[in-house]
């Protein structure tokens, strides 16, 4: 019998990363959910995690701007489980502003959630993952991690900082069975893109459909939004063998919004 898999996935009280923890629960993974969400909803989450999928799932509520919190994120994987086979870097916070009214605080803080987290949750599994021979490390990037918009310069610039370190971790480990990728989404549609929509209308005078195809998805060519489950089925796909050769790549799933 093979061995039950152990996935910890960041910011997964909601949105992309709870989508995607529930892909890898189907796929028969145990879970290890983190995230900001009030209680009793992540509670919510895990039980339903758990009776969808009939796997384990835990919840820590580790803070990952800060290593220590990342520590106690893997610590808590470990005791749990006894090994962590996949790690998804999924936490991340925007903000959006010229540079030159940009406040120091917020820059700090993106770059700490969207990358430096990143650093220590990896810098923390490698070890066992060497051991193991196996393992895989997925960043959800973003678009902005190959292309760059106004007034997103501490979320550019962390997400351009991931595609780098993927590539740069996945050179590290090519001969110890770990593939390190990243996955680089354009707009999803989440419960957060969608409460902004009505705000966003009543703001420019437009129209809620307009807001959607003219303002949110003026870059994504196919002028749809892309789905949790689309992020899903792509996390789970680079843990299989199938994606064994894959490693080192950011992938955009933008709707073509960086082929222009």
């Amino acid at each position: 019998m093979t061995e039950t898999k152990t996935a910890v996935v960041t910011g997964s009280s909601s949105g992309i990363g709870l989508g995607i923890a529930d892909g890898l629960a189907a796929a028969g993974m145990n879970i290890v959910m983190n995230g900001i969400e009030a209680p009793e909803d992540v509670e919510q989450a895990r039980k339903q995690l758990e009776a969808d999928h009939g796997i384990k799932a835990i919840y820590s509520r580790a803070n990952m701007m800060k290593p220590e919190g990342a520590e106690e994120l893997i610590s808590a994987a470990q005791e749990a489980f006894g090994r962590v086979d996949v790690l998804v870097n999924n936490a991340g916070i925007q903000f959006v502003s010229p540079v030159e009214d940009f406040p120091d605080d917020k820059w700090q803080a993106i770059i700490n959630l969207n990358l430096s987290a990143a650093f220590y949750t990896t810098k923390a599994v490698v070890p066992g993952m060497k051991k193991q021979g196996w393992g895989r490390i997925i960043n959800i990037a973003s678009a902005h991690g190959l292309v760059a918009s106004p007034f997103k310069s501490a979320y550019v610039a962390a997400k351009h900082g991931i595609v780098g370190f993927t590539k740069t971790i996945a050179l590290e480990t090519a001969e110890d069975g770990i593939t390190v990728n990243a996955i680089c989404p354009g707009y999803v549609w989440t419960p957060l893109v969608e409460k902004q929509i009505p705000d966003t209308a009543k703001a420019r005078g437009l129209t809620e459909e307009q807001v959607k195809r003219d303002v949110l998805l003026a870059a994504q060519p196919t002028k749809q939004f892309a789905t949790v489950e689309e992020m899903a089925a792509l996390a789970v796909f680079l843990c299989t063998d199938g994606a064994k050769s894959i490693t080192g790549t950011a992938l955009p799933v933008d709707g073509g919004w960086t082929a222009h």
